[in-house]
């Protein structure tokens, strides 16, 4: 064989090697929920990073100071977007994690102040904001298991069920406490687990990756996942092949409540006080960022992934208008779009599958 013969093969098998690479980039995209928004949201980081490069005094979106109000800013609505999807994909939505994001969080920070006192306190527990933070992560989850129990014992719709949640939860928060904020300073070691850094990183952010870790593993690798997946998919073809898709609904609505607590507690730790009225409308924030990152509004399709790419790009833009001084209304326009966008992309794809 000639050495010209020889670089053709190699030259041959090189090119159907990167057409094979290709094509699986694009089955990938095509296949996956959140193939959409994986290639969207890496064509904004390079507009991002090359705005940055070529305008470095007026677009500081490289900066430090950006890029670690940018991540603490993702996280406290990452966290509940997992729950939120999880209970997504299972087929329900619950309208009243925002309500729960706040009355779980003043539970927490009001019985840590009661147990412990404030951070540098003579006599200050350090036990206190962990009692404090078990006790509303409780709550959230005993209130997401009664959702759950109202929506299926009556056959009502979650987003009536839910919307009527909301009102109640709201309602308890201003009982609870009134509507002055609350001051929350936990001591140590709390406040450097939920509030510390490592450069950049806060740490709610490192919280918000591990249990998006946990909840891939949950949702991808184990029967419980597969649960939520087919009773979302098709109810009926779920209970054929003997899924109970009671159990695995309360679930999915303990894990949003559960979540939604976690939520508020570490933006409250982070923040250093808690507003009564802070989370609400952050629900719909937070299903919009599963819509966008491929959730089908439907139930049975959604990622982890996703949701991740979902609120990173949803912030990322709300920080890119922040930078060019937009007016905040314009981010509400480009959520409202995409999340049309996103829906009728989903539509076609599962059209098509």
């Amino acid at each position: 064989m000639s050495v010209s013969q020889s670089a053709h093969i190699h030259a041959a098998i090189a090119a159907r090697n990167d057409r094979s690479l290709a094509a699986k980039a694009i089955d990938w995209i095509r296949t996956r929920p959140e193939g959409g928004i994986a290639v969207l949201f890496v064509l904004v980081q390079i507009a991002c990073v090359a705005g940055a490069l070529a305008f470095p005094t007026s677009f500081r979106y490289l900066s430090e100071p950006n890029i670690a109000v940018l991540l603490k800013s993702i996280a406290p609505i990452g966290i509940m977007a997992l729950g939120v999807g999880v209970l997504m994909i299972a087929g329900e939505f619950d309208l009243s994690v925002g309500a729960l994001y706040s009355f779980c969080a003043i539970v927490a920070a009001t019985l840590s102040n009661q147990w412990g006192g404030d951070a540098g306190a003579e006599g200050a527990s350090s036990l206190a904001p962990f009692g404090g933070m078990l006790v509303g992560l409780a709550i959230g989850t005993l209130a997401g298991v009664i959702h759950a129990l109202v929506t299926l014992r009556f056959n009502i719709p979650s987003f009536i069920t839910t919307l009527g949640a909301m009102l109640l939860w709201k309602g308890a928060t201003l009982l609870y406490h009134g509507a002055a904020s609350l001051r929350f300073k936990p001591t140590e070691p709390f406040d450097t687990i939920f509030d510390g850094s490592l450069g950049v990183v806060h740490a709610s952010i490192i919280w918000f990756a591990v249990f998006a870790v946990i909840f891939h593993f949950i949702l991808h690798h184990h029967r419980i996942g597969n649960h939520f997946f087919a009773v979302g998919g098709n109810q009926k073809a779920a209970v054929a092949i003997g899924i109970n898709p009671t159990r695995t609904k309360i679930i999915a609505f303990a894990i949003a409540g559960f979540m939604a607590a976690l939520s508020g507690i570490v933006a409250g730790a982070r923040v250093g006080s808690i507003q009564p009225g802070g989370g609400l409308g952050l629900e719909l924030v937070a299903i919009a960022a599963c819509v966008i990152g491929g959730h089908a509004l439907m139930g049975g399709r959604g990622s982890i992934l996703g949701i991740v790419l979902g609120t990173c790009l949803m912030f990322t833009i709300q920080d890119v208008l922040l930078l060019l001084r937009a007016p905040g209304f314009y981010f509400e326009m480009f959520v409202g779009g995409l999340i049309v966008v996103a829906v009728i992309t989903n539509m076609a794809i599962r059209r098509k599958n």
